[in-house]
């Protein structure tokens, strides 16, 4: 029979694609285990190549009659499948006639096999000519092919046995086999088979296949769950029974349960069902840590038990329940996990090094380890979950110190294990804009009276007035990747400039700071550079970048202890965080060869020579990171820096990051000519993003250095950096990257504009979907929005808001909350 495919193959608003239908009997096509995949039923099959874009196409016949729906191809030919109409016919009929669709199964799956095959199988001759005279045209007959475990059908059918009748009723197709069973939900089928040399009769009870279809699910830290369905305990022959994780989300992830695990428990309760799941959730208590059991579909075989940080203030706790007349999916809220506890003191002995691990003895009482959990990609952010360790500097004031690395972003839940047994909540304190450490802080109650003791400096390298230099003999002691102490007496290899490629997504990058090359250093995750004495005289590191294809690489570089100086000061000291400013600027070194090339006068070359010894170099201007501010209006890329307020300027600590200065006075070197220039410095916040904002399923946020260096102007504030998965904005094309420039016309230069648009929208009840019937879906309204991308590009899309699903939220820096941060809905 000759075809034609009517769709939109290939995205194509209109495709017409012919083909001759060459089988009618073949199996359903896999798409992969754990994808849908269609079963016991016959596909057609055809060669008219369709591709994406035309699942769901009529097949029409030379009448222009449909004769099946387009439904799967190869990739490898130009094979296509086609569902038949026989069973989507009574679909359609049923709909017609207000009628619910029954739907009935045994969890059993079934193939067609030649007759050639079944006599393999033991077909006796006798049922197979009775199955040739009642069916002629049939080739073959049903097998059993798998029996799903605890089914209906696990304990009377067996893989291998061959359907010969149901209800005495001969049964040689999948039309026949379900169209009885959708007849008889609820009851019994009695269905006979051969097994073997035998021949067999048994009652097999049929389920509501609507009963195994999930209909409800959870909403949990940012994760779904849902009962398992059939269709994926199918695909890995296991009971269509428990509770599936379908997105990890922030909760489940924490203890590692990811997309395609079945939890077994919750803390002691077990959790069969999401009933169960959720008074489990409803006795824990927020900020606790429970253990949680479960098992992959890959390997049911093997639980898994693991900690899981029950942290759910980011994210709402609901239950959403499917309406079977309208198709939308309602919310009721769930109980909350009780509020935290009052602290309770957990008192732990630190353990001491050998004598052989030595200085590390001296050290390893300050060593913590810190687990960071980021709730949403922000500020770039790929991945969620980082770990590294961390050093005690203020045991009185619970601080903290890591790498960025560890701690990225301000937005996240701390937890500090503390001398490996007790693990308490911190939140961060400082983001170091410039070099790469960061500091938390723990509430020092909660450790009673485990003796931590703060990190000792070398008061001569924390001050500055000694750093370590190529040669110096030094020990690391650092953490390895199961945490165990790592001690090793090496040399310094080199000091050179930190070297780092801007991120996509723009994220953080330490610059313009000094790292320190080790000759021979340990596998681990960072530690600190010391003396003989433990006294600390570098930290060692995790220096994380890409590299040119945008992967994510980490570097272990060491750096000099006197970065820290300024904020140990002020945090240790008067507990608040340091004046840390900029240039604006990224700064390289430059030769006196090259700076003599570029104009440089002999006497100034003299000048730094006699003051830098043998390694004299300068520093220029390599780019500059804002354009928005008063200092890159002063700068120009190619600057050589010559003095900073009065000195020579060949220390680029006295650059990199500038404390308190408001104003420095630079001399470059330009175009030939040296130049005074009266530069004021930007202030540099210690946690950079403070507010975010959720409209739509898209992040958007107040523009952070990362992205102000990627750009050479600000087309507004209002920055998207991040897009939910199936949301509004996922689908109608607002990506990461783009700012919002424009919302129905309106300027929104600012979040605070844009926000006001928001609560402008939630009053026009024309923008809330909840209001939106079944009837009037298709005409709902649509936002105009005109977005820019980083090549300053602008076009207007079109997006329909859904505050049902999507509703829009704000999350707000709060000191004052155990966190850190506080919500906001707008709806």
């Amino acid at each position: 029979m000759e075809i034609r495919v009517v769709g939109n193959d290939a995205g194509e608003k209109l495709s017409i694609l012919a083909g001759t239908l060459a089988r009618l009997d073949r199996a359903a096509p896999e798409y992969g285990v754990g994808e849908y995949n269609d079963f016991n039923t016959f596909y057609l099959q055809a060669a008219s190549g369709t591709s994406g874009g035309s699942s769901g196409s009529p097949v029409l016949d030379i009448y222009g009659d449909a004769v099946a729906l387009n439904a799967g191809g190869s990739t490898r030919a130009a094979s296509s499948f086609y569902l038949p109409l026989s069973r989507v016919k009574r679909a359609l009929d049923l709909i017609r006639r207000g009628e619910c669709v029954p739907r009935g199964t045994i969890q059993a799956e079934f193939e067609h096999l030649p007759y050639d095959e079944l006599r393999r199988l033991g077909l006796d001759m006798s049922i197979e000519t009775k199955m040739r005279e009642a069916f002629p045209a049939s080739q073959g007959m049903l097998a059993v092919r798998t029996v799903l475990p605890q089914g209906p059908a696990d304990g009377s059918l067996r893989s291998g046995d061959i359907v010969v009748s149901i209800d005495k009723q001969p049964v040689i197709d999948f039309v026949g086999f379900e169209a009885r069973a959708d007849s008889a939900i609820g009851a019994d089928l009695r269905v006979g088979v051969w097994r073997g040399d035998k021949a067999y009769e048994t009652c097999v009870r049929v389920q509501d296949m609507d009963a195994i279809t999930p209909h409800r699910y959870i909403e949990v830290g940012g994760g779904v769950v849902n009962s398992l369905s059939y269709q994926v305990a199918r695909s890995y022959g296991i009971p269509a029974a428990g509770v599936y994780v379908a997105s990890s989300g922030h909760v489940l992830s924490s203890a590692g349960a990811w997309r395609g695990t079945v939890i077994q428990t919750v803390g002691s309760t077990p959790t069969p069902d999401l009933d169960s799941f959720a008074r489990a959730f409803a006795v824990l208590s927020e900020g606790s840590r429970v253990p949680v059991r479960f098992f992959t579909l890959e390997q049911p075989h093997r639980q898994k038990v693991a900690i899981m940080s029950v942290d759910t203030h980011w994210h709402a706790l609901r239950m959403a329940t499917r309406d079977m007349h309208t198709g939308s999916w309602i919310y009721g809220d769930l109980p909350p996990p009780t509020p935290a506890r009052a602290i309770e003191p957990q008192t732990a002995a630190v353990g001491r090094l050998p004598p052989s691990l030595a200085p590390g003895d001296a050290v390893w009482p300050s060593v913590v380890l810190v687990d960071f959990h980021c709730p949403y990609l922000v500020d770039g952010m790929k991945d969620t979950q980082f770990s590294g360790p961390g050093f005690v500097i203020d045991k009185s004031r619970g601080l903290v110190v890591c790498d960025r690395d560890t701690v990225p972003i301000g937005l996240g839940d701390v937890h500090v294990t503390i001398a490996g047994s007790v693990v308490v909540v911190a939140r961060v304190r400082l983001l170091h804009p410039v070099y790469n450490f960061a500091v938390v802080q723990y509430n020092p109650r909660q450790i009673g009276d485990t003796q931590v003791q703060d990190l000792r400096f070398h008061p001569e390298y924390l001050s500055g007035e000694r750093r370590l230099a190529q040669g110096d003999a030094v020990y690391i002691v650092a953490v390895s990747g199961d945490q165990s102490p790592v001690v090793r007496h090496t040399r310094v290899a080199s000091r050179s400039m930190v070297s780092t490629r801007e991120c996509l997504p723009p994220r953080f990058r330490c610059m313009n700071v000094e790292g320190i090359k080790l000759n021979d250093h340990p596998a681990c995750q960072g530690g600190v550079l010391c003396d003989d004495a433990g006294l600390v005289t570098g930290l060692w590191t995790s220096v994380a970048s890409q590299d040119s294809s945008h992967k994510d690489t980490t570097t272990m570089t060491g750096f000099d202890v006197c970065l820290l100086s300024q904020t140990v000061t002020a945090l240790c000291g008067s507990d608040h965080c340091p004046d840390v400013r900029s240039l604006d600027a990224e700064l390289w070194t430059i030769r006196l060869a090259a700076a003599r090339a570029l104009g440089l006068s002999p006497a100034r070359i003299r000048q730094i020579e006699d003051a830098c010894g043998e390694n004299p170099r300068l520093f220029y201007v390599l780019g500059i990171l804002s354009t928005e501010t008063q200092a890159s209006k002063l700068l120009h890329t190619g600057d050589i820096i010559l003095e900073k307020n009065g000195h020579l300027a060949t220390d680029i600590n006295d650059l990199g990051a500038i404390h308190d200065d408001k104003l420095v006075r630079l001399v470059v070197l330009r175009d030939g000519q040296e130049t005074a220039l009266d530069v004021p410095t930007t202030p540099l916040p210690s946690l950079e993003t403070t507010r975010v904002i959720h409209w739509s399923g898209a992040l958007v946020q107040l523009l952070y250095r990362a992205v102000q260096e990627q750009v050479r102007s600000m087309p507004s504030s209002v920055y998207v950096s991040c897009t939910l998965y199936g949301s509004p904005a996922n689908c109608y094309g607002l990506r990461p990257g783009m700012w919002i420039t424009e919302v129905e016309g309106r300027s929104v230069a600012t979040v605070d504009q844009f926000v006001a648009m928001l609560e402008h929208m939630r009053l026009d009840r024309s923008f809330d979907s909840q209001e939106q019937s079944a009837s009037n879906i298709q005409t709902a309204r649509y936002v105009r929005l005109t977005v820019v991308n980083k090549a300053l590009v602008s076009r207007v899309i079109s997006l329909r808001v859904d505050n049902h699903y999507w509703p829009p939220w704000e999350l707000i820096h709060d000191a004052a909350t155990p966190c850190g941060w506080k919500s906001i809905q707008h709806i």
